[in-house]
């Protein structure tokens, strides 16, 4: 099952530093947060990867040309320097296309315009690819499948940390909600779609308010509720909290690091990176 990933963001919210990066390539450690929803996805098997480029699209191109697995999985070294064995691989048996979609392209027509890559998966997956998640993948997808909606997403709690007044009509508050209490739930950015999504889209259209919202008026739009972890990495300050989680071991979406390491053995040249 093919994974659209939205890569063309420009990041507005986190531009203090690294500004000449997509948002989905700001790191969480040594690895994009881009890097992170792709292990994610591949840890349930899904590792066909349609990347929707846009600003910043040379460094999505660039980090992924010149991928060192090295720099995440256990290696030797043999032959006097001139090799090296890894025990264990990344990317290896993924397949990732590039497309550019355009610097100011909405999300629905980046969609629109990957659709050709498309056309054998009567059901595919699509992610902002810059929101974490440790739910279980695979156990939504059936869920859909047994539905005859043509798109479902995540659904989490909101996470800001603002509250909302009540208050009268004179100005006097009456209480005080912090929104994280409140039976509300926003858009998590994990979407499973049918092919039936693209008769709700028209050219320049938003993937969620325009597409979504009129399969949703005719009840083909589902959206199942999880309360485990989930994250965004919008700003900065979101970022940083992730940044800290990982350096402190606390890394709820990285399911694969529970997978047994594989040891399809594979050597590289030294003097040549190894790309996936």
């Amino acid at each position: 099952m093919k994974v659209v990933l939205f890569c063309g963001g420009l990041g507005m919210r986190m531009r203090a530093d690294n500004q000449s990066l997509p948002k989905p390539m700001m790191p969480i450690g040594t690895r994009p947060v881009l890097w992170h929803v792709m292990r994610y996805y591949a840890h349930f098997g899904h590792t066909e990867f349609i990347l929707c480029l846009g600003h910043g699209a040379q460094a999505v191109k660039d980090y992924f040309l010149t991928y060192h697995e090295a720099t995440s999985n256990d290696f030797v070294l043999t032959k006097g320097g001139k090799h090296v064995e890894m025990l264990g691989t990344d990317i290896s048996d993924w397949t990732i296309t590039f497309i550019d979609t355009g610097i100011d392209t909405a999300i629905g027509e980046r969609l629109r315009r990957v659709r050709p890559y498309l056309e054998d998966d009567s059901v595919f997956l699509a992610n902002y690819g810059d929101v974490l998640t440790d739910a279980p993948m695979n156990d939504l997808i059936d869920d859909f499948l047994e539905t005859e909606a043509v798109g479902q997403f995540l659904a989490v709690k909101p996470q800001d940390s603002f509250h909302v007044v009540d208050l009268t009509e004179d100005g006097r508050v009456t209480g005080l909600t912090p929104v994280a209490d409140m039976a509300m739930c926003i858009n998590g950015g994990y979407f499973i779609l049918r092919q039936g999504i693209f008769d709700y889209l028209d050219e320049g259209d938003d993937l969620v308010m325009d597409g979504c919202l009129r399969a949703a008026r005719e009840g083909k739009m589902l959206a199942a509720r999880y309360d485990g972890f989930w994250a965004p990495m919008d700003t900065l300050k979101e970022r940083t909290a992730l940044e800290t989680a990982y350096k402190h071991g606390i890394s709820p979406w990285a399911l694969w690091r529970d997978q047994p390491v594989q040891p399809g053995r594979q050597i590289f040249p030294v003097d040549q990176p190894a790309v996936g």
